[in-house]
C-alpha cells in the first residue's frame, strides 16, 4: 500500500506541477522562452518516478504472492 501511495502522490505532484507550469509561465521559462532545467527536471523525473515506483510495486507483489488488484479497487481480491 506505501508504494500504491507513493506511485499516486507523484502523479499528484506532476499534475500540480504542470498546472503551476500552465498559470506562471514566465517563472519557468529562461530569456529565450525555453523551460528552465529545473523544470524539464522535475517534469520528467515525476513521470520516471511514477513508472518506476509502478514497475517496483508489480515487482514486490509478485515476490510476495498478492494476487493483482482489480481495477478501481484499492484491495487485493481474497
Amino acid at each position: 500500500m506505501t508504494l500504491r501511495f507513493a506511485r499516486w502522490g507523484t502523479a499528484v505532484a506532476f499534475f500540480i506541477y504542470s498546472f503551476m507550469t500552465t498559470v506562471d509561465r514566465p517563472a519557468y521559462l529562461n530569456q529565450f522562452g525555453q523551460p528552465l532545467r529545473s523544470t524539464e527536471a522535475w517534469l520528467f523525473g515525476l513521470i520516471f518516478a511514477f513508472g518506476a515506483l509502478g514497475m517496483l510495486e508489480l515487482m514486490m507483489r509478485e515476490r510476495a504472492g498478492i494476487a493483482r488488484p482489480d481495477y478501481f479497487k484499492l484491495l487485493p481480491p481474497k
